[in-house]
Parts: structure tokens; C-alpha cells; sequence
């Protein structure tokens, strides 16, 4: 048990044994090296997956294998009412950095209704090297813990506790994907469309195929920037991304020295730091 979680961050007259205590699990790699840090630790922690039914089939695989090592079950939260739905509540309005209805109504509603109106502890899994912040519940009786950052865990750390479990990295970080998430987020960076459609040429149409009917709705709307899928998707286009890109992480490794090949598929660093980190963090990338 981790002492400064339960005693020092429960509320002043709730007995320790009325609170609960759950992680969101993201299908990312720092929420869940979280948890198999925290699996002995806090022995009566309750693991939760919200799913968006929009993920790619590698969360799924990693939250299965994750499970086992776990030896415990993740509830899956699936939201009752799907994307598609709430994208016709918006009007077609698609969601974006500056309007994230998306991880409102698919992530943080559903882990709001699934904690109810006891005291919870909700265990983030921000590390104590990233400075960022994220989209967490407000509701007074969710008190949110950082254990990485109040333990001094870093990357390597992280890295070092999947490494040592035998879960590893999620496996989309192999093709060159960052992150965890739907497979049209709006955070990805550019080359991570153009990993996408080569990976997965079903799901980039089906992402552009959103992009294009909220264009008809009255709304000029890119998920990548100022430039659409389709600009995106032309061979030309795509080759000039992967060139562009190649040449920053070649200056990036030069100043940072060798670097590990995990670091370089998911390390997108070099196009734009802060749009990549910062995500929701009611369950942590």
C-alpha cells in the first residue's frame, strides 16, 4: 500500500476502507506500466478501459495482454452512446484540440458515471520528466494522484517496467504510431497519418470520409492542420512527409546522440512537442 495515496489525499472524516480506488487505462504504454506498478501496491485498485469502439486492434490486444498480467479484470466502459451519435448531437461539428467533445462524452462521462458520487482516488499516470497537462473530472469527490511523479519515475523507468512484466511496448508503436487513441485523433502529427494509411488504408478512408461530410454540413474542417486527408493520402504529398520527417530525426538523433529504435518510431518530437503530449489524461497515454 502506498501510504501518501491513502492517507494524506483522503478527505477529512472518510474512512480509507469507503474510497476506491481506479486507473484509466489508456492502452498506452505510461498507464499501463501504472498499473503493474501499482498492482501490489494498492492491492484493491480497480482497473477501467473506456472504450470509443474507434481504437485500433492493437489497444485491444495490448489491453487483453495487459490483463493477464495483471491477473485481475478491466472493466470496459463502453459509452452508451457512440461517436457517431454524438457527432449528430454536434451536427457534424468534429472534434478538435479546441473543442474535445470527443474525450468528454466518450472518456469522461462514462468514468464519471462509472465512479458515481463516492470517494475515489484516480490514479494518473503522468511521469515526473513530462510537464503537461490533460482533461480531468472536476467532481469534487474524484481526487486525482500522480504516483510516477511523486515516486521521481522517469521514461527510462517506465521503459524498464513493461520491459521486466513481459508486456513491452504497445504494439502500434512498431509501425510508427505515438499514442494511444481513436484511430482519427487529431493529435496525430503527419507522418503518423501517412503510417496510418499505409497501415491501415481502411481506417485513413474511413477518417477521411468524416473529414469530407463535415465539409458538407458547412464547416471546413482538416484533421491534420490546414491540410485534408485526401492532399494528405497523394503519393507525392506522403513522400514528402516521410522525407521531411526522416531529415528532422536525423538532426534530432545528431543533438541527442544514438537513440533507442523505440524512441525513434514513436519519438515525434522534432514536428511539434506540445501538440503530440498533450492528451486526456483521465486515462494517461
Amino acid at each position: 500500500m502506498i501510504d501518501y495515496l491513502v492517507h494524506e489525499k483522503i478527505p477529512v472524516g472518510v474512512a480509507p476502507e469507503d474510497v476506491r480506488h481506479i486507473l484509466s487505462l489508456s492502452g498506452g504504454k505510461d498507464s499501463a506500466a501504472l498499473a503493474i506498478y501499482l498492482r501490489d501496491r494498492v492491492p484493491q485498485i480497480e482497473y477501467i478501459f473506456h472504450d470509443t469502439d474507434k481504437e485500433l486492434p492493437e489497444t485491444y490486444n495490448y489491453i487483453h495482454r495487459l490483463e493477464a498480467i495483471l491477473a485481475k479484470p478491466i472493466v470496459r466502459t463502453t459509452p452508451k452512446d457512440s461517436f457517431d451519435h454524438w457527432l449528430s448531437v454536434y451536427k457534424g461539428m468534429l472534434p478538435s484540440s479546441h473543442r474535445r467533445w470527443c474525450t468528454k462524452m466518450l472518456k469522461l462521462k462514462p468514468f464519471e458515471a462509472y465512479v458515481g458520487d463516492g470517494p475515489v482516488i484516480n490514479y494518473v499516470g503522468l511521469r515526473a520528466d513530462e510537464n503537461r497537462t490533460g482533461y480531468i473530472s472536476t467532481k469534487p469527490n474524484i481526487i486525482a494522484v500522480y504516483p510516477f511523479q511523486d515516486d521521481g519515475l522517469v521514461r527510462a523507468d517506465i521503459m524498464r517496467i513493461l520491459e521486466e512484466s513481459g508486456l513491452g511496448l504497445p504494439p502500434y508503436m512498431d509501425w510508427g504510431r505515438s499514442r494511444s487513441g481513436c484511430y482519427f485523433c487529431f493529435y496525430q502529427q503527419k507522418i503518423e497519418w501517412v503510417r496510418l494509411y499505409e497501415k491501415y488504408p481502411d481506417y485513413f478512408a474511413l477518417a477521411m470520409e468524416y473529414e469530407e461530410k463535415a465539409v458538407q454540413v458547412g464547416e471546413q474542417f482538416y484533421w491534420s492542420k490546414a491540410e485534408s486527408l485526401r492532399e494528405l493520402s497523394q503519393p507525392e504529398r506522403r513522400k514528402a512527409i516521410r522525407d521531411n520527417w526522416e531529415k528532422s530525426e536525423a538532426k534530432r538523433r545528431a543533438s541527442r546522440g544514438n537513440l533507442a529504435l523505440v524512441e525513434t518510431l514513436g519519438g515525434l518530437e522534432a514536428e511539434d512537442p506540445g501538440h503530440l503530449r498533450d492528451g486526456c489524461l483521465v486515462c494517461s497515454i
